[in-house]
């Protein structure tokens, strides 16, 4: 699917693999590699990035929304927690973290405005486990009054197919 475009805004990325932040200028010529579950992998000045799905618009593309309604309470709602963490999806696998069972808790602290979060990756060697952990922080952190958002990686239970919900596993062609 590789399409040449131009960014028509500064435009947040993460590297691949490593996650580190980049922002990509107005003006710039990129390409878009693939597309899934709403994010790019593009390519520009010979490095591989990653650009969220909500920030699609700068690239000329359909931008994902996600809305969240602050509910006024000056709380983190922790379904609306667990509803961004749905929209995030295995970089390779186009199905959700959620679904995939690599999201093991949702910790959230109302003093502090916080959110932790244990996961895990589908192997403990997952070279994009970094850009997931990315993945994860952005779109937490657009839940209303989230402040800090914690990704703890780890890999006790190891991760299994049998923690993949039945969709998951139908959509992956792993139901027998």
């Amino acid at each position: 699917m590789q399409k040449m475009v131009v960014t028509n805004r500064a435009c947040p990325a993460r590297r691949v693999p490593s996650g580190e932040p980049v922002s990509i200028p107005e003006g710039q010529f990129i390409t878009i590699n693939q597309s899934l579950g709403g994010n790019y992998t593009v390519t520009w000045q010979g490095n591989m990035l990653r650009i969220d799905g909500t920030d699609a618009e700068a690239i000329g593309q359909q931008p994902e929304v996600l809305d969240f309604e602050d509910l006024g309470t000056g709380e983190v709602s922790e379904e609306q927690v667990w509803q961004a963490l749905d929209t995030i999806y295995d970089p390779e696998i186009p199905i959700s973290l959620v679904s995939l069972g690599l999201v093991y808790k949702v910790t959230v602290d109302q003093d502090s405005k916080s959110v932790l979060i244990d996961m895990t990756l589908t192997a403990p060697g997952c070279g994009m486990g970094p850009v997931l952990v990315g993945d994860v922080k952005y779109r937490v952190a657009k839940v209303p009054n989230v402040e800090t958002v914690k990704v703890e990686l780890v890999f006790d239970p190891p991760w299994s197919r049998e923690m993949m919900s039945e969709e998951a596993q139908l959509e992956a062609g792993l139901f027998f």
